[in-house]
């Protein structure tokens, strides 16, 4: 690392998110190559070699990069529909359009949803991606190559269904993949993208949809593959009181028991939602290490309810924050997402501080980075641990009369992004993408969006 080129930030806030919550009213930053070289108060140390830049970060917050959890990139294309339906009306509404996806048009998605979080702070993102229509290509590469050319961080949950609408499941049935079919994919899709060793840049999860489209023996086999391979288990859970109903019946328990019994709950998991979770829930998720992916946009556009967060955090679950799809979050910002935590887990009578302002800050960073599985590597700004960093601008119109810049940041309208870093790299400058052209890729979406409309039909 000392023969590393070095960048030196100075002058700036600093929030570190580390486990003692150190932050700067004015501190540096030393990036030497991919790393955290060193951060502290006061002016950068003197005599540093091989700095290469140096930026006066006056009038910012430094944070670690915000870390995305839960996501489903396709769904860029069908922004703006079934706007007033809950989970399973909106999944009966759009099936029938997702079954209609091809690579050229999972590929546009996938830019439009990385660049959208990417320009917003996002330096490590996640795509559930379940909906693999037969013959339409390399779905699974397309995406991944989205990411690589965003320059972020990616987790790429490879998702799959093998309960259609004949067998009780919601999704049309040549949108579905037989059991031997999805588990052979994402084998392969294991073996050939993921990445186990520090700073990786793409990593890979296996991740079967839900319980109402999957079936028991996708579950079962899922989380043994998942194992044998080393890497992480993703799904929805508990998201709905329908889904919960749907799990009495044809299990005989609830979503929690019925993952417990499949083999998933563990270190190794994390859900999403979870929304609907007794204290027997939360404490079985606390006792086995399994991860949350709060979306709380998404649970209020479908109407699921407020996932009971300050329950999980005391309890000792580990929660991160998610986007979710953009055909239920039209937004597609993770930034948002911190606002909208903790107001929506603070309504109802003497909840003004069920969550804080740094407890926010923290699920879009740390808490994603543990849910990730990568808590070693990033959602801190520690020495040693990857460059995945952003400044805020703190001083324009929208922000300087807070003299709290963490409380400006989450409570205030969306901060600009001067500066966000993966690995040392910068990937958006003012606001601005580096390595992807913004208009194109708004064209690009814009006209897949169309061309998927025309297919199905739609007005």
């Amino acid at each position: 690392m000392a023969a590393a080129e070095r960048i030196v930030i100075e002058n700036c806030a600093i929030a570190t998110v580390d486990a003692d919550g150190t932050e700067y009213a004015s501190g540096y930053l030393v990036l030497a190559g991919d790393r955290i070289e060193s951060v502290g108060a006061g002016p950068a140390p003197e005599g540093l070699s091989d700095v290469t830049r140096r930026i006066d970060a006056t009038g910012h917050l430094a944070t670690p990069g915000l870390v995305n959890t839960h996501h489903h990139f396709y769904q860029w294309l069908t922004r703006g529909l079934a706007t007033d339906h809950n989970l399973f009306d909106w999944l009966v509404a759009l099936y029938p359009t997702w079954a209609r996806l091809d690579e050229d048009m999972v590929r546009t998605a996938a830019q439009g949803s990385l660049a959208m979080m990417a320009r917003g702070g996002v330096t490590t993102a996640m795509d559930h991606h379940y909906v693999y229509p037969r013959g339409t290509g390399d779905l699974s590469g397309a995406i991944i190559r989205a990411a690589r050319e965003t320059g972020v961080r990616f987790t790429l949950a490879r998702g799959s269904m093998d309960r259609g609408e004949s067998d009780g499941g919601l999704p049309p049935d040549f949108a579905v993949e037989t059991l031997d079919d999805a588990l052979t994919a994402t084998e392969a899709t294991v073996r050939e993208h993921h990445d186990s060793s520090f700073g990786a840049m793409t990593q890979i999860a296996v991740a079967p949809c839900s319980p109402f489209s999957v079936s028991t023996e996708l579950m079962r086999r899922g989380a043994e593959l998942a194992r044998s391979l080393g890497v992480r288990l993703h799904t929805h859970g508990s998201e709905t009181v329908e889904e919960e109903k749907f799990c009495h019946e044809l299990f005989g328990m609830g979503p929690t028991d019925y993952f417990e019994s499949t083999g998933w709950l563990g270190e190794d998991v994390w859900m999403a939602h979870c929304v609907h979770m007794n204290d027997s829930d939360i404490a079985a998720f606390a006792r086995t290490g399994t991860g949350v992916a709060h979306c709380p946009s998404s649970n209020a556009r479908l109407a699921a309810g407020i996932a009971r967060v300050p329950d999980m955090l005391r309890a000792g679950v580990p929660v991160g924050l998610g986007v979710d799809g953009t055909a239920s979050n039209e937004s597609g910002e993770l930034h948002t997402e911190l606002r909208n935590a903790l107001l929506v887990n603070r309504l109802g009578p003497h909840r003004e501080s069920a969550l804080t302002a740094r407890q926010a800050l923290r699920l879009g960073t740390f808490g994603g980075a543990q849910v990730l599985g990568r808590a070693g590597e990033i959602g801190s700004l520690e020495a040693g641990k990857l460059a995945d960093l952003v400044l805020w601008r703190m001083d324009t119109l929208a922000h300087a009369s807070i003299a709290d810049p963490v409380a400006a940041l989450v409570l205030g309208a969306a901060a600009p992004v001067t500066a966000s870093f993966v690995g040392g790299r910068q990937v958006v400058a003012d606001g601005r993408l580096l390595h992807v052209d913004e208009e194109a890729v708004a064209r690009a979406t814009r006209a897949e969006a169309r061309r998927l409309a025309r297919i199905t039909g739609q007005a």
